[in-house]
């Protein structure tokens, strides 16, 4: 299906030839941009009766700890590794309040907030969850791309009724050193303790996306915004 691409200095928008009925908002991961997953959109060879627009905004750049405060995109500050490290709760704040908008800006235009995926990488992955888990309307569906859930303490707590049966595909390297497979499947099982449903896969590869995963998600987005 061909899109048209609009670019401005917040996001990357590619919309299809018809009037969209479904939306998915892309989160790239740290030191990446909007643009970075851009060229999956075709691979994804969704069917023309199918128009989504995809929406992939860009993070605001900002210092990082682990990169000896070097300023660069990133959804929010990474202080340390490891599961017992600080987390930047303003940050992450941030972001998902970011994120709040473009599904609003969605709406506006037309599109149910339930024909709408929040989607991520890594870093873009962690804000989907926040975001995703705490709106206020119900979503189609969140998919998490080698990633975990941040903030996991509050979750309980903050999760919004009307996306606790959410649909979540989660997406993980079986070898990804930067994001490790242990993380992601204790952000699951944390996930799974709280009700939620957890499509799980993970893939021979590091931290990156493949071929195989790729038909995955589109099997997963079509069942999710038909």
């Amino acid at each position: 299906m061909p899109y048209s691409t609009s670019e401005s200095a917040d996001a990357v928008v590619l919309t299809p030839p018809t009037s969209p009925t479904a939306a998915v908002i892309w989160l790239h991961g740290l030191g990446a941009d909007g643009f970075d997953f851009v060229p999956i959109v075709e691979e994804l060879r969704l069917p023309a009766s199918l128009p989504v627009k995809f929406v992939f905004p860009h993070a605001t750049p900002r210092p990082v700890t682990i990169n000896n405060g070097y300023v660069m995109r990133a959804w929010y500050d990474i202080k340390g590794f490891g599961p017992e490290r600080a987390e930047d709760d303003a940050g992450i704040r941030e972001s998902e309040g970011v994120v709040k908008k473009y599904i609003e800006q969605q709406i506006a235009q037309g599109i149910p907030a339930d024909k709408i995926v929040i989607a991520g990488f890594s870093q873009g992955g962690a804000i989907a969850f926040q975001a995703g888990l705490r709106y206020p309307q119900r979503l189609a569906g969140l998919m998490a791309l080698s990633t975990y859930l941040p903030l996991r303490s509050t979750v309980a707590q903050e999760a919004s009724a009307a996306n606790r049966d959410v649909p979540i595909l989660m997406c993980h390297g079986a070898y990804d050193p930067v994001v490790q497979l242990q993380m992601g499947e204790a952000s699951r099982d944390v996930l799974q303790s709280l009700g939620y449903r957890i499509e799980w896969r993970t893939y021979p590869m590091e931290h990156s996306v493949c071929m195989e995963e790729v038909v995955e998600i589109s099997r997963w987005l079509q069942a999710r915004l038909a």
